[in-house]
């Protein structure tokens, strides 16, 4: 999930998977890699994960920044830290710098380009190589919601109350831009909540009023989200209530969403790019 108003991040935002190719020296001469691709702030500026993989139970998962040239379609990704690994005992994760261009042929979109990088731990040069990527409408690997490093100290800290979800709607959209809107559904009364996505937190503790509380996402294709609302507490007048407004394109969702000390309110969404509606 990408957070994110820039047109041309919208449009790369997503899964990129296709094969990395290393000269001798390397631990394999050719390995799989998926990029889920998150764009933050500004058209050019990019986040994300990358797994390098020579299977499912052999993977590094390293996070990146990086920027996009939409005038020379140049792609620059730098690995920053490693968050996963499973490899064999010989081999060590190699912090990468991806050097990429992006194309276009009839309906199939690609970057390719060259790698190089160091171990991890020290500044030993990996042997380079190669990169080609296509874009793909599904993840061999899960998706992360992007959260940033202040809330993920608070949820690190909490200890929340476990309570029963009731799931009070569950939609399908046909793009991946969606926002989502949240207000006191009735007499402005110190509600608070906390929203989470997929059980990532994106709101602590804030309080409801008639200025929305908002959540811009990009939606991964074909994955599965469920956005919760936490009441923090009850207010003056119990139970906790809110007015959720879900826009994504043409398409706009009120839910009148209630929630309590035993039960938290969710919605569940997923983004299919071939579904008509």
């Amino acid at each position: 999930m990408a957070f994110s108003g820039a047109t041309m991040a919208q449009n790369l935002a997503g899964i990129w998977r296709g094969k990395r190719t290393q000269v001798s020296g390397g631990c394999f001469p050719e390995y799989f890699i998926e990029l889920h691709v998150t764009y933050a702030g500004s058209n050019i500026m990019i986040l994300g994960n990358a797994y390098n993989y020579y299977d499912k139970d052999r993977y590094t998962k390293i996070n990146f920044t990086g920027r996009y040239n939409p005038a020379t379609k140049r792609m620059v990704i730098i690995e920053n830290l490693v968050l996963q690994f499973n490899v064999p005992s010989h081999c060590i994760p190699c912090i990468k710098t991806y050097d990429l261009n992006y194309t276009k042929n009839d309906s199939v979109e690609a970057f390719v380009g060259e790698w190089k990088g160091h171990e991890m731990g020290n500044n030993n040069i990996c042997p380079p190589g190669r990169i080609q990527l296509n874009r793909e409408t599904t993840s061999i690997f899960p998706v992360d919601v992007f959260q940033n490093d202040t809330l993920n100290k608070i949820q690190k800290s909490l200890n929340l109350a476990d309570r029963e979800k009731e799931v009070i709607k569950e939609l399908v959209f046909d793009t991946s831009q969606i926002r989502i809107d949240i207000y006191d559904n009735a007499e402005i009364d110190d509600d608070t909540v906390s929203v989470f996505l997929n059980n990532t937190l994106l709101l602590h503790k804030k309080r409801l009023t008639a200025t929305a509380l908002s959540l811009q996402v990009t939606a991964y294709p074909n994955t599965d989200y469920e956005l919760m609302m936490y009441a923090d507490n009850l207010g003056k007048i119990p139970p906790n209530t809110s007015l959720m407004i879900i826009t994504a394109g043409t398409k706009r969702y009120e839910l009148r969403i209630s929630s309590s000390e035993k039960k938290s309110a969710v919605v569940r969404f997923r983004y299919l790019p071939t579904k008509k509606l």
